[in-house]
């Protein structure tokens, strides 16, 4: 298994262009940035005494150097831990604290977030992103260095969100890298032809694994920006004549809103990777107008990401679902005594492969808890139809029961979604003195009323599904993969509920 990516493809096409800044224009091609990294491990190492296994922090924004730091870091043998750069700088202190980087590189725009920090959550250096692209700069060109990392050493500590408590860190392999990609590819079809244009940030599993590294270990081309603005997406996609677009539902609402969207050429992207969450049909619909079919899809950052995609021929006829398993992906839907599932049954989503994480940085209970005999338990419930197509259900702690029936909020949320009015739609168990518990909806729907939606619901579910509090929102809190944070939601009620 070929580790060293960028010195193939630095033999293969030197000239061709690895990176583009969105912003800038200024490009990298595979060559450069091959070099790039080989003085940067070299400078890791002497300067910040970075060695194999030790961590390397970093709070910035997408740039052409964060990628080349994260393949110096690879070089060495060492973990790179991206950090929200959106958290607190409570939240920043338990990552620290937990990871014990070596060196911590920080841009400055973010500087403020990691003033005063506790003694135990320094790292034994700190440098300025702004100076680290300095030094790297100003570094002489040096012979190549080695390669030190073996497949199954961990390149990545990725930080889940943390909406169940405190955030964990899934460890993440080389090897799990090259499955991810390989998965990717055959699913895609990627090639060095191929050109995207990245927005998600790099601290989530969205920015660095749905296309960035698969995307660089195909020898193709990224063109990054360092936050999402549906204009310039949609203008770069054009010029750069991107070939594969992703996003969530809401981002690919808004690229379908703005006032040009069909002023610009996309005739170059085959389609568009979209996850997590079902987009609604008529969404699809806008995207598909255009001759941009929709993929579908699902994954999590401690297994894949790209684990599950749907045809763009079945989009429509098959919407809400995620398709099929990759390639060497084995998935199964186990009852709460891990029988399997048939058809059509409800029950938790297990996988097992090659791109499963080796574990939870520092967290043996958590770890034993996700992986059991070689199956990552996702606590995602979903079903099965006869077709053998997948679909999401639920979370298994979003599940409420109303009058002794089992409600999954996702079913209900497509109900919602059906209507064209609503943009978007969130349902929760709130506590009911009759049946136990009942749903809320959140939905974000102007010009349609409370009653038209509660009688869209009556004829298209059961009755104890049928939502018995709606409330009218601007917009639904969203976490950086796009996901709704029911958790606010819930928090958001309670406040409601004691006034």
């Amino acid at each position: 298994m070929e580790l060293d990516w960028l010195k193939q493809w630095a033999h293969y096409s030197p000239k061709n262009i690895a990176l583009k800044d969105g912003e800038t224009g200024r490009e990298v091609s595979y060559a450069e940035l091959f070099s790039s990294a080989c003085k940067c491990s070299q400078m890791l190492a002497r300067d910040f005494k970075v060695q194999t296994g030790d961590r390397v922090a970093v709070l910035a924004a997408n740039e052409i150097e964060y990628v080349v730091l994260f393949f110096a870091v690879q070089r060495l043998g060492a973990i790179l831990v991206p950090i929200n750069f959106r958290l607190t700088q409570r939240e920043i202190e338990h990552i620290l604290a937990d990871a014990k980087p070596q060196l911590l590189i920080v841009q400055n725009e973010y500087a403020k977030a990691i003033e005063n920090l506790t003694p135990s959550s320094r790292a034994a250096h700190q440098l300025s992103f702004e100076n680290f692209v300095t030094l790297l700069k100003n570094e002489s060109p040096e012979p190549m260095s080695p390669f030190l990392a073996a497949p199954q050493d961990p390149c990545l500590i990725l930080y889940t969100s943390g909406t169940t408590g405190s955030p964990k860190g899934a460890l993440i392999s080389h090897e799990n890298l090259f499955w991810n990609s390989i998965n990717t590819t055959l699913r895609l079809n990627i090639s060095q032809q191929d050109c995207a244009v990245i927005f998600l940030p790099f601290f989530h599993t969205g920015g660095w694994n749905v296309l960035t590294t698969p995307f660089l270990h195909r020898g193709a081309k990224l063109v990054l920006l360092k936050k999402f603005d549906a204009e310039q997406i949609l203008s770069l996609s054009e010029k750069e004549k991107a070939t594969l677009l992703f996003g969530v539902p809401t981002t690919m609402d808004m690229m379908a809103r703005h006032p040009r969207f069909h002023a610009f050429d996309l005739a170059q992207i085959r389609y568009a990777i979209v996850g997590g969450e079902p987009m609604p049909v008529p969404l699809i619909k806008i995207w598909q107008e255009r001759n941009i079919p929709i993929r579908q899809g699902y994954g999590l950052t401690e297994f894949g990401p790209n684990v599950f995609s749907l045809n763009q021929e079945d989009s429509i006829r098959k919407v809400g679902s995620i398709g099929f398993p990759n390639f060497y992906i084995e998935a199964k839907i186990v009852d709460e005594n891990e029988k399997e599932l048939a058809a059509d049954q409800i029950g938790e989503l297990i996988l097992r492969g090659p791109v499963c994480m080796l574990g939870y940085w520092q967290n043996e209970k958590a770890t034993q808890d996700t992986i059991r005999k070689g199956w990552l338990y996702t606590g995602d419930l979903v079903r099965r139809d006869e077709e053998g197509y997948y679909y999401v259900v639920g979370r298994k702690k979003d599940m409420f029961i109303s009058g002794g029936e089992n409600v999954y909020p996702a079913e209900v949320e497509q109900v919602l979604r059906m209507l064209s009015q609503v943009q978007e739609a969130a349902v929760i168990g709130v506590a009911d003195e009759k049946w136990g518990e009942v749903g809320k909806a959140f939905v974000v729907a102007p010009g349609i009323s409370e009653e038209e939606i509660k009688e869209h619901c009556q004829k298209n579910l059961a009755k104890f599904k049928v939502p018995k509090y709606f409330s009218f929102v601007d917009r639904l809190p969203k976490g950086e993969s796009g996901k709704i944070l029911k958790r606010e939601l819930r928090e958001k009620h309670s406040a409601t509920d004691d006034n």
